[in-house]
């Protein structure tokens, strides 16, 4: 996950390393569904691009929102 200040826009990408086209879809619907759950706490100040690694096979959206509320957590919810 990239974050700057910006006009809240946001980009999913996902490699061929994350696997077929089958699953890098998969992984750019995840990651945009667990973005939609942790994006309203942070606010629209922030341009973000999230990126899939190979771990993101077999993770559901509730397990990427932990972590992304995680990572967020020290970072902008609490500058």
């Amino acid at each position: 996950m990239f974050l700057a200040p910006g006009t809240g826009a946001v980009a999913y990408v996902a490699g061929r390393k994350v696997g077929n086209a089958v699953r890098r879809n998969r992984a750019r619907r995840i990651l945009r569904a667990a973005w939609l759950e942790v994006a309203p706490r942070i606010g629209n100040g922030y341009d973000a691009v999230l990126v899939a690694r190979e771990a993101i096979r077999g993770a559901k959206t509730q397990d990427l929102v932990a972590e992304m509320s995680q990572l967020l957590h020290g970072e902008i919810m609490h500058p």
